[in-house]
C-alpha cells in the first residue's frame, strides 16, 4: 500500500487538547476483562491505529465510545470536556460514528433504505416529513462516489455480496459526516484498490483545517497501518502495552506486540498484506508445494453449475471445477463475482437451477436438506454471523448444531456427553472462552471463527470449503488457520480456499482457479501466478506468459468487476 502523507503539523495538533479521550476505561463480563484501565488519545488531524489480537479488548473499547456499551470504570471526554456517552444517539450527538466489523443491516430492505433507517436528521425528506426515495438515492451515490465505495442504492441487501454490504455499512455512517470516526476493520472485504481509495480520502478529511476530523482504525493488516496511520496503540489482554509513532516502527514490532512473543511473518504475512506477489520457482517453505495425488479421481466436482437470482442476475454461470483429495484449490476473484452465491450452493442454502454437483463420485440432490452435509461437505462461510453460527446459543450448542448424532441419547441430546464433546473441541482448537454455557456473540471475532473450524473439522469432512477464512483475524489466529486448513488437506480432504486476498491464495494453494462473472475462467499453478496475470483473468482476458521477476501491477478494482457480475 502506497505511504499516504502525514500530519502536516503535528506540533499544533498535539498543542490541542484531543478530539476524543478515553481514561481508565474498564469493562467486565464477568470474570473476563474486557478492557483493564485502557487510557486512548485520539487527536484532530491524524489516523490512529488500534491493535491487538483478537479478544485484546479493540471492538469492547470502541463499543464504550460509541454508546453500546457502557463501562464499569473511566471517563470520555471531549475536546477537553467530560461526556456521558448513554447510548449511540448520544455518541452521533457528539460527532462520533463507527462502522462495526459485523453487519447491522436488514436484508430484506434496500440500501437506500437500511442507509436512512433510524435515521431523524432532515436529509432524504420532502416536506412534510415524507421519505424521498430519489433523495436519499442521490445520497447514497453522492457518499458512495465521494469515497470511492459505489453501490446500487435500489439493491436489496440480501442480494449484496459481503464486500458490498460492508460498503453500505460505511456509507450509512459517513454520510452523517462524523468529526470522530471508528473503523472497524472496514477493509475485511474491500479489494486493495478500495482500500487505498478509501484511505486516501480519509488523510484529505483528517488534514482539513482546525475543524479536521480524527480517525481510529482498527485493523489486522500490519501493512495498511503502517501505510495509512499516523501513531499506534498496541492492546493485549485488555491493557496498553505499546504506544508508538508510525514512522518509527515496523510490522515485525507491531507483530510482537501484539502477541507478546516473536511472530513468523513468513507466509502469514500473506493475509497481513506484507508479502509482494510475484512467481516463485520453488515453492515458499511451509506451502504445500505440488499437487498432491495427480492421477486419483476428485473428490469435489461442479459442473456447469448456474444459480439464477429472483432479480434476473446469474451470480454462477456454468460454473465448473474440481478438487482432488488431499488438495488445496484456491479460487481467486474481486468480490462480488459469484463466490458467494458459490458458498451457499455448497452450503445447501441455494438450490442451483442448472448443473451438477458431485461429492466422491456420487451425484448429491441439493433440493435435499442436509444432502451436502451428509456427503461429508463441510463449510466455514463467508459471513459467519449470517450462515454459520448462532450468536445467542451457547458456545457448546454451536459446536454440535449441524451433526447431534455424537451428542444424542435415545430421544434427546445428552447434555453430559455434548459438554464432553464441546470440552475437547474446544481444548484441540484453542477456544477461549468464559464457558461453554456463555453465548456466543461474547468471544471475540477469532474464536467465533475457531468454533465453526472445530464443529467443521469434527465432522470429518471429505470436502472442506473455506470462504474467507482469515477475515477479520489477527497474526495469531491466521497462523493457526494456515495450519489447520494444511493439516486437513496433509489428512486427504479436498480443501476449496475461497479468497480476495491473493497472497493468500498464493501462499496456501497447490492450484489457483480465477472465477469472473460467475464462471470459471483460468487455472493457474502458483509457480506461474503473478498479479498482472491473475489480474487479466479477473477481468475476463487471458493470462498471458508469467512476468518476469519485477514488481507487479495490482488486479484491478473491483468496480467494473463486480458490476460485470451483476
Amino acid at each position: 500500500m502506497t505511504q499516504t502523507p502525514r500530519l502536516t503539523d503535528p506540533a499544533a495538533s498535539a498543542a490541542r487538547a484531543p478530539a476524543i479521550e478515553l481514561r481508565g476505561i474498564t469493562k467486565r463480563y464477568g470474570q473476563v476483562v474486557a478492557c483493564d484501565g485502557v487510557d486512548l488519545a485520539v487527536r484532530r488531524g491524524e489516523i490512529h491505529g488500534l491493535l491487538g489480537e483478537n479478544g485484546a479488548g479493540k471492538s469492547t473499547l470502541m463499543k464504550v465510545l460509541s454508546g453500546l456499551v457502557r463501562p464499569d470504570g473511566g471517563l470520555i471526554l471531549r475536546d477537553g470536556e467530560p461526556i456521558d456517552v448513554a447510548d449511540p444517539h448520544v455518541a452521533a450527538r457528539m460527532g462520533v460514528g463507527m462502522v462495526h466489523q459485523h453487519f447491522s443491516l436488514i436484508g430484506a430492505l434496500t440500501v437506500w433504505e437500511n442507509v436512512i433507517l433510524g435515521d431523524d436528521s432532515p436529509a432524504g425528506r420532502r416536506r412534510g416529513g415524507r421519505l424521498s426515495r430519489d433523495a436519499a438515492c442521490a445520497e447514497v451515490v453522492r457518499v458512495g462516489e465521494r469515497y470511492g465505495i459505489p453501490v446500487d442504492p435500489l439493491a436489496t441487501v440480501d442480494s449484496l455480496s459481503a464486500g458490498e454490504r460492508q460498503r453500505v455499512e460505511i456509507i450509512k455512517c459517513l454520510r452523517k459526516d462524523p468529526d470522530v470516526l471508528v473503523l472497524d476493520e472496514p477493509t475485511s472485504v474491500l479489494s486493495m484498490a478500495e482500500s487505498r481509495e478509501l484511505f486516501a480520502v480519509l488523510r484529505g478529511a483528517v488534514t482539513g483545517g482546525d475543524e479536521a476530523k480524527a480517525v481510529v482504525l482498527i485493523s489486522h493488516k500490519l501493512a495498511e497501518i503502517l501505510a495509512a496511520t499516523d501513531r499506534v496503540t498496541v492492546l493485549r489482554r485488555g491493557r496498553v502495552v505499546a504506544r508508538l509513532d508510525t514512522r518509527g516502527t515496523d510490522a515485525a514490532t507491531l507483530a510482537r506486540e501484539m502477541v507478546g512473543r516473536e511472530v513468523s511473518l513468513g507466509e502469514e504475512a500473506a493475509a497481513l498484506g506484507l508479502t509482494p506477489v510475484a512467481p516463485a520457482a520453488d515453492p515458499p517453505e511451509g506451502h504445500p508445494g505440488g499437487a498432491p495425488a495427480a492421477g486419483a479421481a476428485p473428490v469435489l466436482e461442479l459442473d456447469g453449475v448456474t444459480l439464477r437470482s429472483p432479480t434476473g442476475a446469474t451470480p454462477l454461470d456454468g460454473f465448473t471445477l474440481s478438487v482432488r483429495p488431499g488438495e488445496i484449490v484456491g479460487l481467486y476473484g474481486v468480490e462480488g463475482n459469484g463466490q458467494s452465491a458459490l458458498g451457499d450452493v455448497l452450503a445447501g442454502l441455494a438450490v442451483p437451477d442448472a448443473g451438477a454437483v458431485r461429492v466422491a463420485g456420487q451425484a448429491v440432490d441439493p433440493r435435499r436438506p442436509g444432502a451436502l452435509h451428509a456427503a461429508g461437505v463441510g463449510v466455514i462461510p463467508e459471513d459467519r454471523h449470517r450462515s454459520g453460527v448462532v450468536l445467542d446459543m451457547s458456545v457448546a450448542d454451536n459446536l454440535v448444531m449441524t451433526d447431534l448424532g455424537p451428542v444424542s441419547g435415545r430421544l434427546f441430546v445428552n447434555r453430559r456427553r455434548q459438554r464432553a464433546h464441546a470440552a475437547q473441541l474446544a481444548e484441540r482448537f484453542a477456544i477461549s472462552c468464559p464457558s461453554l454455557d456463555a453465548p456466543l456473540r461474547t468471544l471475540s471475532g477469532g474464536n467465533q471463527q475457531r468454533v465453526v473450524l472445530a464443529r467443521e473439522l469434527s465432522a470429518q469432512p471429505a470436502v472442506l470449503v473455506a470462504a474467507q477464512p482469515t477475515r477479520g483475524l489477527d497474526v495469531g489466529a491466521i497462523e493457526g488457520m494456515y495450519a489447520e486448513l494444511r493439516a486437513a488437506a496433509a489428512a486427504g480432504v479436498a480443501v476449496l480456499l475461497v479468497s480476495t486476498e491473493l497472497e493468500e491464495v498464493m501462499a496456501l494453494s497447490h492450484r489457483i482457479a480465477v472465477i469472473s462473472a460467475g464462471r470459471m475462467v483460468g487455472e493457474l499453478a502458483p509457480t506461474e501466478a503473478d498479479a498482472e496475470r491473475l489480474g487479466l483473468l479477473v477481468g475476463g482476458g487471458a493470462a498471458g506468459p508469467p512476468a518476469p521477476s519485477a514488481p507487479s501491477a495490482p488486479p484491478p478494482s473491483s468496480a467494473a468487476a463486480a458490476g460485470s457480475a451483476r
